[in-house]
């Protein structure tokens, strides 16, 4: 189970939750950091750059989500080293052509890169790799773009052919998937986002086959919730009490930010006076 993060907050309450993972939202990252559409509107180093904070804030895996990966072949290559570098432990690259549209979106008009464009980027992440246990996972768009199921197992087969350690299959209903995991008969491990059928129950996804499931974007969606009734209430009331029982104390966030650690390390770090000099200063 993976839990979505848009920053190294969110990423942290994540792995307090106990998730054995985070998954870097591009969802979340451009609605947090710039209040963006999911539109490929940020760059590879703007995503990247949150990325670096979540990495460094949780000792659990990273995933990021990669979109198209920012580009033709070149740019996947360097977006798997700079994600490498940045201590990540997977990354997801989708089928959709740039810039896509995120995938929860209605009535938009949606195009796949072909077959052979897709394998060309999944063998250039994996030839750009250079840690062994770096993850490349492929997103097929096939049953969001309407392609059929035919179409997605098509490319779910060749985009494994080509080397990808996972298939991330994505849909906005589940019977279309739980008929996709009938039908697949391919080794890697197969991943899902139920966003839109959310009442389908763990068990039932893992029943189907599915390995890892992501719950993408409900953090920074009660974030939003919070935080707009929180200031309404401000407004409205003008004193601080009447949200006080719904904020966070400021003990949970001096915990969250581990301040008692640092104040201790400043303590035992800290030069300490001769002691005829301690002595003057009584004096």
């Amino acid at each position: 189970m993976l839990g979505g993060a848009h920053d190294a907050l969110s990423a942290r309450l994540v792995e307090q939750a106990g998730f054995e993972g985070v998954w870097a939202s591009s969802f979340g990252i451009a609605l947090a950091s710039q209040c963006a559409p999911d539109m490929d509107l940020l760059t590879m180093t703007e995503t990247l750059d949150v990325v670096r904070h979540i990495t460094r804030a949780v000792s659990v895996p990273v995933i990021i989500d990669g979109n198209s990966g920012y580009g033709d072949v070149t740019n996947v290559m360097r977006t798997i080293r700079e994600s490498e570098d940045l201590g990540a432990a997977a990354i997801c690259i989708e089928d959709n052509a740039f810039p896509k549209r995120c995938s929860l979106y209605d009535n938009e008009q949606r195009e796949l890169v072909s077959i052979e464009k897709m394998v060309a980027k999944i063998r250039a992440a994996k030839l750009a790799q250079r840690d062994q246990n770096f993850t490349v996972i492929a997103r097929v768009e096939s049953l969001i773009a309407n392609h059929g199921l035919d179409a997605a197992l098509e490319r779910a087969a060749a985009y494994q052919q080509a080397g990808a350690d996972a298939i991330l299959i994505h849909s906005k209903k589940f019977p279309p998937l739980k008929e996709f995991t009938r039908r697949w008969n391919g080794g890697c491990p197969l991943v899902v986002v139920p966003t839109l059928f959310a009442q389908v129950s763990l068990a039932d996804l893992e029943d189907c086959g599915f390995r890892v499931v992501i719950f993408a974007n409900q953090a920074v969606r009660a974030a939003t919730r919070a935080m707009r009734e929180t200031l309404e209430t401000l407004r409205r009331t003008g004193t601080i009490s009447s949200v006080s029982e719904s904020i966070a104390p400021l003990e949970d966030v001096y915990r969250l930010v581990r301040l008692k650690e640092i104040e201790n390390i400043e303590r035992e770090l800290e030069p300490r006076q001769p002691p005829e000099l301690e002595s003057i200063k009584k004096g």
